[in-house]
C-alpha cells in the first residue's frame, strides 16, 4: 500500500481540479462527509441519537473541511459549537464559501482557550485546526483549547469523556515524518546545571502544550507517511482512511511492480489487501515454497563469536532454516564447535576462525548468504571477517554485483565500525543489508540520528535513505516504525502498531532472529527489486510470528512460530 506525503497528496488535489473532475468545494464536501460517516461507524452510539460536538476550525482548507463535518452533524439533530482559529476574512475561497454555509446555520466563535470551558461538555471535538501542510510548531492555544474542552465539567459525574477527531492528522503533527513539530529547544549544554533544569523544564511545558491525543484520525485518499513514524500512531491512535474520488498517484497496484524512489510503501499485506495478496507475496518470497533440492533453495552461513557467546548466531541459524533456506551452517572458533553441537542437529557446524579460514568457506560458490554480526565480539577480527565475506570473488568482473553472495550485517559487525564508518561503506554493496536499530545507527551515522534529525526536522524515513545512499546497500532501520531502504530512495515503512503491536519483541535475540530472516530470504535472490521485497517480508514475517504467539514470547519461540504463521497463509 502507498503512502502519501503533504506534497504528493496536494499535487493529486491540484491534478483533478485542473483538469475539470472535481471542484475543490466537491472536494471539500466529500471528506467532510467521510468524516462525519467514519465517526459513526467507528461509534455506532453516536449515530443513534443526536449529541453535542465542537468543531475547531483553522485558516487553510482542513478549517474548511471542519465547516462541512459542522454543518452536517447540524443536519443530523446535534448541537454543534465552532471556533475559528485565525482571521476569517483570509480563509482560502473554498473554505470560506464553507464558513459562509455554516455561518447559516450556526455561529463562527474566536478560538481563545480561556474562553472555551465553561459550556456542557461535547460528545467529539472535532480538530480541523492545521492538517498535513504543517511546517512550523503548532501554536500553543490549539492544545490548550483541547484541553480546556476536554476539562469542561471535570469532577462531575455526568458522562463520558469527550472522543478527540482529527482531520487528516492531529493538529500539531507533521504529515511526512511523524514527529510533533516542537519549538527549538535552548542549548542546555551550554548552561549552568541550575540554570538549565529550570530551562528545560520551561520548554518541555512549552512542547507538551502543543501535544493532544486524538481518539480517531480520518484521513483521505491515501495514509500518510507521518501516520506511521515516530509520534503518528501515539497520537492518532486508531486510523481510517476515507476515499474521495481522487486517481491513485500510480496505475499500478501490483505488489510486485518495479519500485520508484518516490514512492514510500506500507509493509503490510493484509491492511489494504486480502489474505490472497498475502499468499501470493509470500509464495513469491519463500524458497521453501518453490521446487527444487536444497542447495537450490540457498545456502546460509551464520558466523559466530567465542565459547558462551554462540547463542546469537544459533537463533539466526535457526531463523533461516525456519523461513526456507536449504541449508544453514554456523562458522564458529574451534573451540565453540562442542557447545553448538551439543544443541544443534540440522544445522551445520564449520571452524572458522579468522578471515583466511573465512576466505576458504567462501570457495564454495554455493553459498547463498551470510550473517555476522550476532554474538561475534567487536574488534579487528570482525572487521576482517566482514571484509572477507563482502570482497567478490575473483572470477567475476569488477562492477558485476549480481553474483555476490548476499551479506546481512547485525550487531557486533556494525558496532566494530563505529569508530571508521566509511570503512565498512568501503566494503559494502548492493548485495548487503545494514540492520541497526537507532543506537548502532547513530555510531555509523551521527549526523542522522534521532537527535541530528530532530534538530533538522529530518524524518526517520529521509535518514534511512541518506544512510543507504552512503552505504550502497540495503539498511534496515529498526524500531516499531521500521524503515526498509534500498539506495537510490526506494524505501518502505513496516509499523507494528495499528493492531499489529508486538511490545514483546523487546528481548534479548529478537534482533538476531530477523538478521537470520532476512538472510534467510535472500539466499536465493539476485534482483535488486527482489532483495528489497525479501527484506519487507522477514521484517513482516518477524512480527507476525511475534504476534502469533503472544505475551511471553522469548527470542527462541519466533522461528518455532513461523509454520504456524505459514499455515495461515495457507502456504
Amino acid at each position: 500500500m502507498e503512502l502519501l506525503t503533504a506534497a504528493q497528496m496536494r499535487a493529486i488535489e491540484q491534478a483533478a481540479i485542473e483538469s475539470g473532475e472535481v471542484t475543490g468545494l466537491e472536494l471539500m464536501e466529500r471528506a467532510g462527509r467521510g468524516v462525519v460517516e467514519a465517526i459513526f461507524e467507528w461509534r455506532p452510539e453516536l449515530a443513534a441519537a443526536p449529541g453535542r460536538a465542537v468543531v475547531l476550525c483553522g485558516p487553510g482548507n482542513n478549517g474548511g473541511d471542519g465547516f462541512v463535518v459542522a454543518r452536517r452533524l447540524k443536519d443530523k439533530g446535534w448541537e454543534v459549537e465552532v471556533f475559528l482559529y485565525g482571521d476569517e476574512a483570509k480563509l482560502p475561497p473554498d473554505a470560506a464559501e464553507n464558513c459562509r454555509r455554516w455561518r447559516e446555520l450556526g455561529e463562527v466563535s474566536p478560538l481563545i482557550p480561556a474562553e472555551m470551558g465553561s459550556e456542557n461538555r461535547p460528545d467529539i471535538i472535532v480538530d480541523a485546526v492545521l492538517g498535513i501542510g504543517l511546517t512550523r510548531p503548532a501554536p500553543l492555544e490549539i492544545g490548550e483549547a483541547v484541553k480546556a474542552i476536554t476539562d469542561r465539567g471535570r469532577g462531575q459525574r455526568f458522562g463520558p469523556k469527550a472522543e478527540v477527531v482529527a482531520i487528516d492528522v492531529p493538529s500539531g503533527l507533521c504529515a511526512d515524518s511523524g514527529v510533533i513539530l516542537s519549538p527549538d529547544a535552548p542549548d542546555f549544554e551550554t548552561m549552568e546545571p541550575e540554570e538549565a533544569l529550570i530551562a528545560h523544564r520551561s520548554w518541555m511545558q512549552t512542547y507538551e502544550a502543543r501535544r493532544f491525543r486524538t481518539d480517531l484520525t480520518v484521513t483521505f485518499h491515501s495514509e500518510k507517511v507521518g501516520h506511521f513514524l515516530e509520534s503518528g500512531p501515539a497520537r492518532c491512535r486508531k486510523l481510517v482512511k476515507v476515499g474521495i474520488k481522487l486517481p491513485h498517484k500510480s496505475g499500478s497496484d501490483d505488489l510486485f511492480f518495479p519500485r520508484e524512489a518516490d514512492r514510500t510503501l506500507l509493509v503490510d499485506p493484509m491492511r489494504n489487501g486480502s489474505p490472497n495478496d498475502a499468499k501470493r507475496w509470500a509464495r513469491r518470497m519463500i524458497p521453501a515454497t518453490r521446487a527444487g533440492h536444497k542447495y537450490q533453495r540457498g545456502h546460509v552461513l551464520v558466523l559466530s563469536g567465542g565459547p558462551g557467546k554462540g547463542g546469537a548466531a544459533r537463533l539466526a541459524a535457526r531463523a533461516a532454516l525456519r523461513v526456507g533456506a536449504g541449508l544453514a551452517t554456523i562458522g564458529c572458533p574451534e573451540e565453540a564447535i562442542a557447545e553448538h553441537a551439543a544443541q544443534l542437529n540440522a544445522i551445520m557446524l564449520r571452524p572458522i576462525s579468522c578471515a583466511a579460514s573465512l576466505d576458504e568457506m567462501l570457495q564454495d560458490d554455493r553459498l547463498s548468504s551470510i550473517c555476522l554480526g550476532p554474538g561475534l565480539g567487536i574488534g579487528k577480527m570482525t572487521r576482517d571477517l566482514v571484509a572477507a565475506a563482502t570482497r567478490k570473488p575473483k572470477d567475476y568482473e569488477a562492477d558485476d554485483d549480481a553474483f555476490r553472495r548476499f551479506v546481512v550485517i547485525d550487531a557486533d559487525g556494525l558496532s566494530s565500525f563505529e569508530e571508521d564508518p566509511d570503512a565498512l561503506f568501503a566494503l559494502t554493496h548492493q548485495n548487503c543489508a545494514l540492520t541497526p536499530h537507532e543506537g548502532e545507527f547513530a555510531r555509523l551515522f551521527p549526523d542522522l540520528s534521532e537527535r541530528a534529525r530532530t534538530n533538522m526536522r529530518l524524518s526517520k524515513l529521509d535518514a534511512a535513505k541518506e544512510a543507504a545512499d552512503r552505504a550502497g546497500c540495503i539498511v534496515v532501520l529498526k524500531g516499531p516504525d521500521t524503515v526498509i531502504a534500498s539506495p537510490g530512495g526506494i524505501a518502505s515503512i513496516h509499523s507494528a502498531q495499528y493492531g499489529r503491536e508486538a511490545n514483546w519483541l523487546g528481548t534479548a535475540g529478537s534482533g538476531d532472529v530477523l538478521a537470520g530472516l532476512i538472510a534467510g530470504l535472500q539466499a536465493t535472490f539476485r534482483i535488486a527489486d527482489e532483495r528489497q521485497m525479501a527484506t519487507e517480508l522477514a521484517v513482516w514475517l518477524h512480527v507476525e510470528a511475534a504476534i502469533e504467539f503472544g505475551p511471553g514470547l522469548i527470542a527462541e519461540d519466533l522461528p518455532e512460530t513461523l509454520p504456524k504463521v505459514f499455515r495461515k497463509l495457507g502456504l
